[in-house]
């Protein structure tokens, strides 16, 4: 009797998974958002989403790492009983670690430079992987192959989002240790030298609108082929 009951138990959660994920996804994209608007003396083409901790609005930044790392798990339950290969299975707990990762950076902001190391270690590369693999997983079953193109054009966007910060940020090293004659500033400046290319800023952010959306398109393509019905 539990064999024939726990599949059922397990597709009621289902729903509630995938909305808590839409919904704390969301949020972390408007907190987002209003970081941007409440503290405009970072500015965003050069200063990373880390460093909003430095200012007035800690606390929400805290926030919507913690929604950030929400949306992941309650992906992960979600989306749990769609993927049976092995290599699907890793991409699940990958995205559990990232979702550790995205969380942890809640409590070890970058004034915390181990614990935020390996929260960045755990998101920020966990993340690309597990969604490529979990794209690959879930485009082979018939009910998700009409958003499987969708889900792996942004599941290479996000590891390339990666590449594009570690290319940027390298070009603004270079740019300003030029600038500077070698000698780098040891905390970051209020404005960049003339001459001085600042885009890791905007790379930084494209990391987390397209972790963020990925999250959002499955957790919506989820509830879409999930009936209400299976609830009752």
């Amino acid at each position: 009797m539990t064999t024939a009951t726990s599949p059922r138990n397990s597709s009621r959660s289902v729903r509630p998974a995938a909305w808590l994920a839409l919904v704390a996804t969301s949020a972390a994209l408007v907190l987002l958002g209003a970081l941007h608007v409440l503290s405009p003396e970072f500015s965003p083409s050069w200063r990373m989403v880390s460093e909003y901790a430095f200012g007035h609005h800690a606390r929400l930044l805290s926030l919507m790492f913690l929604c950030w790392g929400i949306g992941s798990w309650a992906l992960a339950v979600a989306i749990w009983n769609e993927v049976h290969s092995a290599a699907g299975k890793v991409g699940l707990w990958l995205l559990i670690l990232a979702g550790i990762g995205e969380a942890m950076a809640s409590i070890f902001d970058i004034r915390h430079e181990v614990g935020h190391g390996i929260a960045g270690l755990l998101g920020v590369i966990g993340f690309p992987i597990a969604a490529l693999l979990l794209s690959v997983a879930l485009g082979g079953k018939e009910s998700w192959r009409s958003v499987r193109r969708a889900l792996l054009w942004i599941a290479n966007l996000s590891w390339i989002s990666v590449v594009l910060l570690i290319v940027t940020m390298a070009v603004m090293i270079t740019q300003l240790a030029h600038a500077t004659g070698g000698h780098l500033p040891q905390h970051a400046p209020k404005t960049l030298p003339p001459g001085v290319l600042a885009l890791d800023g905007w790379a930084d952010r494209l990391i987390v609108v397209s972790n963020c959306a990925w999250v959002l398109l499955a957790a919506m393509h989820a509830i879409r082929i999930r009936p209400k019905e299976d609830l009752s």
